[in-house]
């Protein structure tokens, strides 16, 4: 699952989703699987948000492939399709296989260069991945 528009000038999982989508989000994977009356509960603990909203957004997180709805009795019950670590994994690979495909050499130099200011640990698993890379 891909989302279609990453957005630079934003931070954290407001540059995949809208601010309001990420707000569910984070309430889904913080809690079990939950109605739109929940969720809109939780919302309203800092905004009072319109229940007709939350019902439209997380209908179209639902199109979007990342959140699971079902029926029980007449409620809709949600759930994020991934964990919060599956779903940054799978969009920060997708994004550097872009940048990989789209700038190649521009990347990875840009990558090493960021690397100046890279925790040493990381630095560590950079070298023993591209260990692992040329003895294949």
């Amino acid at each position: 699952m891909k989302i279609q528009q990453f957005k630079t000038n934003e931070t954290g999982l407001n540059r995949f989703f809208g601010s309001l989508e990420a707000k569910i989000m984070d309430i889904l994977w913080d809690g079990p699987e939950m109605a739109i009356k929940d969720v809109k509960r939780k919302l309203d603990q800092e905004k009072s948000t319109n229940f007709n909203t939350v019902m439209t957004v997380m209908n179209r997180l639902v199109d979007k492939g990342v959140l699971a709805k079902r029926t029980e009795k007449r409620t809709s019950m949600f759930t994020p399709v991934f964990s919060k670590e599956e779903f940054l994994q799978t969009q920060s690979k997708e994004l550097t296989q872009d940048l990989m495909d789209e700038f190649g050499p521009l990347a990875v130099n840009h990558m090493l260069d960021a690397l100046d200011e890279a925790d040493p640990i990381l630095i560590e698993k950079l070298e023993q991945k591209i260990k692992q890379l040329k003895e294949k």
